[in-house]
């Protein structure tokens, strides 16, 4: 057997005793061949069982699973004749690999199998694209071309289709998806791509049948080889399935399973021959009922057995006789321990189950749940019968928790349509299965992705959803499943009743609420639902409805809260989260989803049934939690889904349906507990923010914000308002109003006594309670989301609303405006209502720029007459997540007012008109016409005018808006009064006569009984005289105490009427605790007074009037003055104003609608009113000093204090700027007669001590040093660099400033000595250090205390003090180290200006005289000093600051030479980089353009004093070379190796800086002029050679005669000709002219060398050099720049360096040669600097041209330049690999400064710990990255070891970023937002602008 084994793997011919195979011995192609020809016979069994044979041995040739667990099983297997025992398989995955080359073979049939496949592809009929994506994968939804909302597109088919104009976007994929493209059940035919328009079915050729004849012999046995190895890899586990078990199988399958996907991609001919595999019956029955006499067969039945037992699962044979029993005897209540096949009689409880013990958590709090008696049956849960492969498969799929590979192969097959059809009842019939083991897996998140990734592509096309529905009973298996899933976490409710509650909730607490395990069940069903035909299926359902409601009463009041009262909760939970969560996704969503469907004339019934199910329900948990008419006291539940059901369909069903809103209505009593719980959360809401919660810690403000809050309000609040809306307007008024004030539990104050007793309510709460109170009447009636306004007006209303709280942009609008969660709704936001809405109320400011500020987005703001007419207070309070929204809408609204000129003062909130009510709902408005509301309103009005305590000016507000609502809303005439019921009511009468505010109005009022507490100033005043008034009895006994609890005599009688009425009198009525001030014992005792009162509403308003004025008499009726008035009442300058506006606008209403009033109205205003009672300076009357007022001082206060701040710290910041920089004052001081040498001051901003800075105690200046290679990036070309975006676009850097610097100097070196070298250049280019100051300064020392303090301090900072990081202790600008001031004073520079007469010769030798004594020092700097100490401490800051390669170019590590060239440099560098921030010129003139902010004087010093500690060598002194003729030049060369570098290549800026800090500072004027006049005679002759060489031979010869000619005038010196001609004939001497002539160099500049070009050229070339060095001047002696235009730059600051003799306007043209100023004869210089180049070029002529010519011209540094659309560098960018890792990254990013790609966080391209994004900020920035991350669209900065996001440069159309492409919105360059990176980057200011640092641990 062995060998048979070995001839199946090796091919080694064998002998065999079974069937002959003499194929076996040829090749694998052969006997595929062979096999094929046998099977195309007619007569093809013997083919057929040869191919079988062949099979069975190749693919169950080697089972590495079996073979781990032991020999026994193999020697069976050999024995049967299965294969071999001990085949040499080379390891594991050998045989696998053979298994797979075999099946190829065979599939092919003998021919190549890559031919096979493009054969095979060649008959795809492609009309579906198809192709699945796991999670993460870029993809795009199109809602314009959606018909389904789950549609989702390849970016290749998205980008072929057209969807210009489209509402599109890109995602990220959560869990997976594929791609609809030509699905059109999915998405509309217009939006198909080019690729699959096309219904190609009909041109596709037919398949030829031997093509694919062999795969369908191969593939059954191959599917189920991969199905065997699924069930023996599978060990029921014992206690937890081992993930790493399922790994290592699925490992072992990964090429099986990778083979299989590649099949399904071979296109639609394969596919259909794969579906024909997996869906035929007779195949898996042959296979797989391991009948055979195959042990291997056996076994691996009996292990699916197993498998099947442990879930829970019982194999159909076994069910039938129960199941049968089952449903004869019609009983399906089931008891549910744990999923357990556990009908009784079938006898097979399950040990294994591990629910059993998982259900243990809650013992005793489980029950008993009785699911509907229609006939779904335990089977539903645990019954799965496997009939094919697919089956099978599916079921591993699940067992195995979805491996991603099972997923997409099955996704894969999806465009076929039987398969599609076979698969998704397969998927049904799983269902539950799924279920469970998603409970059980400890990966729920993985797995409901995979999950929802396969359940989308089912259950989102309507047409397979309506047929599954249909034939599967999808429905019920998911309301089913859904139910039990629920089942397991209940526990009892405490709500009401907690010993007697039968009513049990979801427990959120557990871990499938918290982890929302449930949401891939509950998003299939709220998928299906979203389907017509579905829906109504399960509208039409009544057992499912019932059902249904059973499973939504599970969340009816979960997530309880109860009040502390004592201690604060030691645990604050959140399990509020879940249960917002729950109800938002388990009940809201499908409730939207049934809504959708119920929106015409013909659903009424569907309605009808919902509304009968519903009121049921809740009945049912009425009774449950044994719910009478009062709630338990201190609890909140804000879940109340069975209320917001019954509400949102109520709503629907008048809006749409046209139902009569009575006739679905329950009965009175019904109606009054229905509105306990809904009111009851209104009322706590307004305790919680009156802090009566706080003890329950933050999560009960987070739980009142979740409910209000955009993405819940219209699944919660709304429909609560809503349903409390419909009982107001069916109840009984005064019985509803007395209910609010008592569940806001403010009754006691209702009284007209000054002193009252609340048992119920601290003092303190009893304010914001009454503006509660009142607040939520107010919205209650005037809301109208549901009564009667259309979607486009609610929307209208909505973005209103938001829109007045605060400029929204574009998406934070859509996200806040509650959109209905239901897709199909309509109102999808971005829709064509939302924008039209949107652009008539808003106005778009789009973002603007301050450099240095925030960078603002773009904004939506209200248009001028929205804020006029539309603005709604009431809308905004109910919408607002924070009260200080609510501030910040008035405040807007004030500051409208005052802007257009409407109103100066500060506003009361506007009164708005309402839309008019529904006709069903006009019973709401009998509210503001009862009795009791009267009362109340009356009360309120005289508490407010008499300044009792507890009253704000927010009730006042509320109280006129309240009357002003019945005034608008009044019934038409005056009703007649009907009769009182019984004696009793005649005390309501004793107050107002009838029901209706408009005739209440005037009706007086004249004395009130009230009970006060015996110390009431009330109880003194004896009764009056009793009098008569308006035919009543004069002494009212009525106070308002009494009329509240007669309201809650009169609701126990009401009550008491509807219990006779509904047969259950012998209900208990608890007795009510309303009359709590006749509690015996209540201290201190209460006793009755007697208030005069004599006044009417109006008369109140009147009074109200005049105290708010201040004013006697100040009301005044407008009607009187003019008549109009009374006829066109709509008075603009009644709209807005302030509480006297509100009072003139109410009583002119009144007037209007009656005559009475108007009169009465009159007569109260000719009454002399009696002076308002002065204010008593009681306790009780400071704390009414209002709220408002309070806060008015104090803002008045704040401004004063910071106004005074201000002035002080600017008056503080000029004296402290005027020190920095002495220079700039000086030209003032010179002029007094007598000169006094003042010391430069400075002030410490620590000490506050200002003085000199001094050797004992420097002082220094606060700086930042930071390595910069700006200047490195400059180009020389003005072409802008852009990114790359394709393969052949790159970027080469071999052009920019640093790249060539480096090339000149490397150059140098290989011919010169090296410490020559060394001085001919500058470095710093890259690296380079650059010096900032904020301007501030401080001693040394105490710098040094206030660095000890930050090291002790523990606050987080975002800078590091160890690295001497701190921030400027005034200014906080970020710094690291500090520059000592050189102490000195200030006037030497002025002493200096003044002209000596001099020499030139002279100055020359008192420069080398003054450079010999470099060696010695002025004493005070040789002994050590402070001074000195800090001046060394700080070099060696401005060291490290720069990275080791930037400061080593010598060839000998640790030179001196090196430190030379890197101090110089360093000032270099910061003068360069000045330059650059000037804008590259000096054009501008002006002080330096950082003002009092430079700090190069002090760096100058600290630069001097190191330079000059090394020596030149005489000898070498280029200042030598310069100024003295060589006597023997010729032995000098000689006798060196290396010679040093010529004059002429040397560069002249370097020189300067070089010669001037190794003179002894302060330098003197005269000598810097000296020194620039020497250098522009060097400069000067470079430019002429370099133009000499770049010149062609012809024109060198004629310019050479020309010289020659002119030599002998005068000033022969200065004039270029002559000197070009010198230039020319010395250096033809050499060889540099002859090699290889010009023609590289010619091409450069074809231009014809005119004069005019010859001078701008020299012109050019010198400019550089004079700009750094009249800089230098500017800022070593002060003296501003000269402005001027930039053709006149090269004049003016020659004659400002003093190099243009008295520059006079002379005739001659101006040129550049008359500076020079020779101080050797230039033709005996020239010659002798020429002689160095020409002597070079007899060794190494090919080099010297380059050297010669230097790039002067360099363009500004500019980042690279970014296309327009962001999509260009996202597709290109997010699937490129990395250059080094050649992975694509994971969070890739590109350098916008070079263009580089790189890994950020990529622990792939990490090297010494540094991860690629900072090594690279190194490299490239020396420390200073800006990053463009490609999946973000945000830009990065690391700077040092520091980082900050700095934002995004790619704005949408609505001008917002989009960070991490959350919205997919197309972005397009926002090119102020570059320009200001830009200028961030050049100006080094990313430390000052951007606040928010964090170090990066090196792990970007």
């Amino acid at each position: 057997m062995a060998a048979a084994a070995a001839a199946a793997v090796g091919g080694q011919p064998s002998p065999q005793s079974e069937p002959p195979q003499p194929e076996l011995g040829r090749d694998k192609a052969a006997t595929a061949a062979h096999l094929k020809e046998a099977l195309s016979r007619p007569d093809n069994r013997a083919g057929a069982e040869e191919l079988q044979a062949l099979l069975e041995r190749v693919l169950s040739a080697e089972r590495p699973l079996a073979r781990a667990e032991g020999g026994g099983e193999e020697a069976a297997a050999a024995a049967a004749g299965g294969g071999s025992g001990g085949a040499s398989g080379g390891g594991p995955g050998a045989a696998e690999e053979e298994a797979l080359e075999w099946c190829k073979c065979l599939l092919a049939g003998g021919g190549g199998y890559e031919e096979f496949c493009a054969a095979v592809r060649a008959y795809d009929p492609a009309a579906l694209c198809g192709l699945v994506w796991t999670a993460n994968f870029v993809a795009y939804r199109c809602r314009t071309c959606g018909i389904s909302p789950c549609m989702s597109l390849c970016a290749e088919c998205f980008h072929q289709g057209d969807h210009t104009g489209h509402d599109f976007n890109m995602f990220r994929s959560q869990a997976g998806g594929a791609c609809d493209c030509g699905d059109s059940n999915v998405m509309r035919e217009s939006g198909f791509c080019k690729r699959h328009q096309i219904k190609s079915s009909s041109n596709i050729p037919c398949v030829p049948k031997d093509l694919l004849m062999m795969s369908e012999f191969v593939l059954p046995r191959f599917i189920f080889c991969l199905i065997q190895y699924l069930r023996e890899g599978y060990n029921e586990p014992v206690d937890v399935p081992s993930e790493k078990d399922f790994h290592k199988v699925l490992q072992l399958l990964g090429p099986q399973i990778s083979f299989l996907e590649d099949l399904t991609k071979m296109g639609g001919a394969m596919r259909s021959v794969l579906t024909q595999v997996l869906t035929n019956q007779q195949n898996y029955k042959d296979l797989s009922s391991g009948l055979g006499e195959n042990a291997c067969a056996k076994k691996s039945h009996e292990k699916y057995l197993i498998a099947l037992k442990g879930s829970g699962l019982a194999f159909p044979e076994d069910k039938l006789t129960c199941g049968m029993q089952d449903q004869a005897a019609g009983t399906s209540s089931l008891a549910v321990s744990g999923f357990a096949g556990a009908t009784g009689t079938s006898g097979q409880v399950d040990s294994s189950d591990e629910e059993d013990q998982d259900g243990s958590q809650g013992v005793g709090k489980r029950k008993r749940v009785k699911l509907s008696s229609s006939v779904k049956d335990q089977s539903i849960m645990d019954v799965l019968k496997h009939k094919s492969f697919l089956e099978e498969l599916l079921f591993w799929t699940i067992k195995y928790e979805f491996p991603q590979k099972m997923v997409t192969f099955l996704l894969n097959m999806l465009p076929d349509q039987d398969y599609k059809i076979a698969f998704t009842k397969t998927f049904v019939q799983h269902y539950a299965f799924i279920m469970k083991t998603l409970k059980k897996s400890h990966e729920s998140d993985t797995m409901s992705n995979r999950i929802v990734h396969i359940s989308v592509q089912l259950f989102s096309n309507e047409e397979l959803a309506r047929q599954v529905t249909e034939e599967c009973q999808l429905l019920d298996i998911m309301v089913t499943v859904l139910l039990y899933m629920m089942e397991s976490c209940l526990i009892k409710s405490e709500l009401q009743d907690e010993e007697n509650s039968l009513h049990v909730v979801v427990n959120c607490g557990e871990a499938l609420l918290k982890n929302n395990t449930y949401w891939p069940l509950v998003s299939d069903f709220i998928n299906i639902l979203s389907h017509q035909s579905v829906a109504k299926k399960f509208l039409e359902d009544h057992g499912l409805l019932v059902t249904w409601m059973n499973f939504v009463s599970f969340f009816q009041g979960m997530n309880l809260n109860k009040r502390e009262l004592n201690e604060h909760v030691e645990f604050e939970s959140q399990t509020y989260y879940a249960a917002f969560a729950a109800e938002l996704e388990a009940c809201a969503q499908p409730m939207w989803g049934l809504l959708s469907h119920c929106k015409i004339r013909e659903t009424q019934e569907y309605t009808r049934n919902v509304v009968r199910y519903c009121l049921e329900a809740l009945q049912d948990w009425f009774d449950a939690i044994n719910f009478v008419d009062e709630p338990a006291p201190n609890q909140v539940t804000f879940h109340l889904p069975l209320h917001r059901y019954y509400a949102m369909f109520l709503s629907k069903a008048v809006k749409c349906q046209e139902l009569d809103l009575d006739s679905i209505l329950p009965d009175q009593e019904m109606l009054m507990k229905l509105m306990i719980h809904p009111l009851q959360i209104q009322a706590s809401l307004s305790e919680i923010h009156s802090n009566m919660w706080v003890r329950n810690g933050l999560q009960i403000k987070g739980q009142a914000m979740t409910y209000v809050q955009s993405h819940f309000c219209n699944s919660m609040i709304d429909p609560d308002i809503y349903l409390l809306q419909v009982c107001a307007s069916r109840l009984d008024p005064d019985y509803f109003i007395s209910s609010v004030f008592e569940r806001f539990k403010v009754v006691d104050l209702l009284t007209m006594a000054s002193q009252h007793q609340n048992t119920i309510l601290d003092s303190e709460h009893e304010r914001s309670m009454l503006e509660g109170a009142l607040t939520f009447l107010v919205i209650l009636l005037s809301l109208r989301l549901h009564l009667g306004m259309t979607d486009d007006e609610i929307l209208r209303a909505e973005m209103v609303a938001q829109l007045c709280m605060n400029d929204r942009t574009h998406s934070s609008l859509l996200d806040l405006i509650p959109e209905n969660p239901n897709p199909k709704s309509g109102i999808i936001p971005g829709s064509y209502s939302f924008e039209s809405v949107l652009s008539a109320v808003a106005d778009f400011k789009a973002p603007v720029f301050e450099p240095g500020g925030s960078m603002q987005q773009g904004m939506y703001t209200p248009k001028a007459e929205v804020w006029d007419r539309e603005f709604d207070p009431v809308m905004v309070i109910l919408r607002t997540v924070y009260r200080r929204d609510v501030q910040s809408a008035m405040d807007r609204y004030t500051a409208f007012l005052k802007q257009s000129g409407k109103f100066p003062g500060n506003p009361w909130p506007p009164y708005k008109k309402r839309t008019p009510l529904h006709p069903s709902y006009k019973g709401l408005m009998r509210l503001l016409h009862c009795k009791t509301l009267h009362i109340v309103l009356f009360t309120l009005l005289y508490k407010i005018l008499m300044d009792h305590q507890n009253l704000s000016e927010h009730v006042l507000c509320m109280v006129l808006y309240l009357i002003e609502l019945g005034l608008e809303n009044s019934p038409e005439e005056e009703p007649d009064e009907e009769e009182p019921v019984g004696g009793q009511e005649r005390c309501h009468d004793s107050w107002f006569p009838g029901s209706n505010l408009v005739s209440n109005m005037r009706h007086f009022i004249n004395y009130v009984r009230v009970r006060v507490p015996e110390t009431a100033p009330e109880v003194k005043r004896e009764p009056p005289a009793s009098t008569s008034s308006d035919s009543f009895a004069s002494t009212q006994n009525s106070g308002t105490a009494q009329v509240f609890s007669l309201v809650a005599e009169r609701r126990k009688k009401f009550q008491e009427i509807i219990n006779r009425h509904s047969g259950e009198a012998n209900q208990v009525v608890r007795p009510k605790t309303s009359n709590k001030w006749s509690a015996p014992g209540s201290t201190p005792q209460l006793t009755t007074a007697i208030l005069e009162i004599k006044e009417s509403i109006l008369s109140l308003l009147i009074k109200l009037h005049h105290k708010l004025s201040g004013k006697q008499n100040s009301y005044y009726p407008p009607w009187l003055d003019d008549l109009e008035i009374l006829i066109q009442p709509e008075i603009p300058k009644y709209c807005h104003g302030d509480g006297m506006t509100a009072v003139e606008r109410i009583l002119l209403k009144a007037a209007l609608q009656s005559r009475l009033n108007k009169r009465i109205i009159e007569e109260i205003c000719k009454k002399v009113t009696p002076p308002v009672p002065p204010k008593k300076a009681s306790s009780a009357e400071k704390k009414t000093l209002d709220k408002e007022e309070r806060r008015q001082k104090a803002r008045e206060r704040q401004q004063k204090l910071l106004a005074e701040f201000a002035s002080r710290q600017k008056s503080f910041m000029e004296t402290a700027m005027d020190v920095d920089s002495p220079e700039t004052d000086i030209a003032m001081e010179i002029v007094t007669p007598e000169q006094q040498v003042s010391e430069a001051v400075y002030d410490c901003v620590i000490c506050g001590q200002s003085g000199p800075s001094s050797e004992e105690r420097p002082t220094g200046l606060v700086v930042l040093l930071q390595a910069s290679s700006v200047l490195g990036q400059c180009r020389n070309s003005t072409e802008p660099k852009k990114l790359p975006t394709t393969e052949e676009e790159q970027i080469y850097p071999w052009d920019t400033c640093a790249a060539v610097h480096d090339v000149r100097l490397s150059l140098l070196q290989r011919f010169f000595k090296d410490s020559s070298c060394l001085q001919a250049v500058s470095i710093g280019w890259e690296g380079g250090v650059y010096v900032q100051t904020c301007g501030h300064t401080l001693h040394i020392d105490c710098h040094k205390s206030y660095m000890e303090s930050l090291r002790n301090d523990q606050v987080l900072q975002g800078f590091s003090v160890e690295k001497g990081e701190f921030t400027c202790p005034l200014c906080r600008q970020f710094a690291n180290s500090v520059l000592p001031c050189y102490p000195g004073n200030n006037v030497e520079n002025s002493l200096w200006q003044c002209h000596s007469n001099k020499s030139m010769q002279e100055l020359i030798k008192e420069v080398e005289e003054l450079q010999e004594q470099l060696g010695i020092f002025p004493v005070s700097i040789s002994s050590e000093t402070n001074l000195s100490k800090e001046m060394e401490s700080v070099m060696k800051d401005i060291k490290s600051t720069t990275q080791r390669k930037y400061t080593d170019y010598s060839k000998t590590p640790g030179s001196p030479d090196n430190d030379f060239l890197f101090m110089y440099s360093v000032a270099r560098t910061n003068l360069e980089l000045e330059l650059i921030h000037r804008g590259g010129n000096l054009c501008s003139g002006g002080a330096s353009t950082a003002g009092k902010r430079s700090c190069l004087n002090q760096l100058f010093h600290v630069l001097a004093m190191h330079m000059r500690l090394y020596s030149i060598d005489s000898a070498y002194n280029p200042w030598k070379k310069l100024t003295q003729l060589m006597q023997d030049i010729n032995s000098q060369l000689s006798n060196e190796e290396q010679p040093e570098v010529p004059v002429l290549y040397r560069d002249v800026s370097s020189l300067l800086l070089i010669q001037i800090l190794t003179m002894p500072q302060p330098l003197h004027k005269e000598h810097f002029t000296c020194i620039v006049k020497v250098l522009f005679t060097l400069l000067y002759t470079q430019a002429l050679a370099a133009l000499s060489v770049k010149c062609s031979e012809e024109e060198r010869l004629a310019w050479k005669d020309l010289g020659t000619l002119k030599k002998n005038t005068c000033n022969a010196e200065k004039s270029w000709e002559v000197l070009l001609s010198l230039v020319i004939s010395e250096l033809s001497k050499g060889k540099l002219y002859l090699e290889g002539e010009t023609e590289e160099l010619g091409m450069v500049n074809p231009i014809a060398w005119s004069p005019d070009n010859i001078e701008r050229y020299l012109q050019q070339f010198c400019l550089p050099f004079l700009r750094i060095t009249s800089l230098l001047q500017h800022h070593l002696f002060g003296g501003d720049l000269p402005s001027c235009q930039e053709e006149e730059e090269f004049t003016v600051l020659a004659s400002c360096l003093g190099l243009l003799p008295s520059f006079s306007q002379t005739a001659h043209p101006f040129t550049s040669a008359a500076c020079l100023d020779w101080s050797v004869p230039a033709f005996d210089i020239i010659p002798q600097w020429c002689f160095e180049v020409t002597s070079f070029s007899e060794r190494h002529a090919e080099q010297v041209k380059v050297l010669l010519i230097q790039e002067s011209k360099w363009d500004l540094p500019h980042l690279l330049q970014l296309p327009e659309n962001y999509n260009t560098i996202f597709q290109y960018y997010h699937r490129k690999t990395c250059s080094v890792c050649t992975k694509v990254p994971k969070d890739p990013a590109v350098c916008l400064v070079c263009g580089t790609f790189v890994c950020l966080k990529g622990l792939c391209c990490k090297q010494q710990s540094y991860c690629e994004c900072v090594l690279h900020s190194q490299n490239c920035g020396a420390g200073t990255g800006i990053f463009l991350l490609i999946n973000a669209s945000v830009i990065i900065i690391i700077r040092g070891h520091r980082f900050c996001l700095w934002g995004s440069v790619y704005l949408d159309a609505h001008g917002e970023e989009d960070r991490d492409l959350r919205r997919g919105k197309p972005l397009y360059i926002c090119k102020e937002r570059y320009k200001v990176l830009e200028q961030q980057w050049v100006s080094h200011t990313f430390d000052h602008i951007n606040k928010r640092w964090g170090p990066h641990y090196n792990g970007l």
